[in-house]
């Protein structure tokens, strides 16, 4: 069944999530979603929301000690890199906004301190080890190819309070009409 028949090629923006089509054969990606921090001519790059690793962040990071927070798969790309996303500017300093409540932390040592102070909160942050990137084109060959559907800007909802198992279908469900269908696929459509 193509339930991406009659739908028009949705360019993706800086806050859009990118949610896995249903069967899409790459287990990096399987039933995934990817807040899109950045989309433009020279690529793009983004984190795997729904990924969890074995990992928290304690373990990564000695400064942290006490700050059990999970840390997610972030994407296949630099996986011995630590990123991170949250929730509040007034806490940390120098921070790219991604879309309103959502912001990509660039300042670590700003975020050590926040959390040695206590400032920082684990509900407000979310860890990630390595990303998800494209070369210039790669994503709109992927998107022409059908392997993503493209969810108009994200909310700090979805990226900060929704499950990692629920996230995939929430995601899909959210946008109505035929991706509500899609989200009840199953994981094995011979189990169908």
């Amino acid at each position: 069944m193509d339930y991406f028949a009659t739908d028009k090629l949705v360019s993706p923006e800086r806050g859009d999530l990118l949610i896995s089509e249903p069967y899409l054969p790459d287990p990096n990606f399987e039933r995934t979603v990817i807040l899109l921090c950045e989309h433009d001519e020279n690529g793009s790059f983004g984190f795997v929301l729904n990924k969890p690793s074995n990992a928290i962040l304690s373990e990564l990071v000695e400064e942290a000690e006490g700050f059990d927070s999970k840390v997610y798969v972030g994407g296949p790309v630099q996986q011995n890199t630590l990123h991170f996303l949250h929730k509040s500017p007034a806490k940390l300093n120098g921070d790219k906004k991604i879309v309103d409540g959502v912001y990509w932390g660039i300042d670590f040592e700003g975020l050590i301190s926040s959390i040695n102070t206590k400032v920082a909160q684990p509900e407000e942050l979310k860890f990630f080890i390595g990303y998800s990137g494209w070369s210039e084109g790669q994503l709109m060959d992927e998107l022409k190819a059908k392997s993503w559907i493209v969810y108009k800007k994200a909310t700090p909802e979805l990226v900060f309070e929704m499950s990692p198992e629920e996230l995939w279908k929430e995601a899909l469900s959210n946008m109505g009409g035929k991706y509500r269908v899609i989200s009840n696929y199953p994981t094995d459509p011979r189990l169908n």
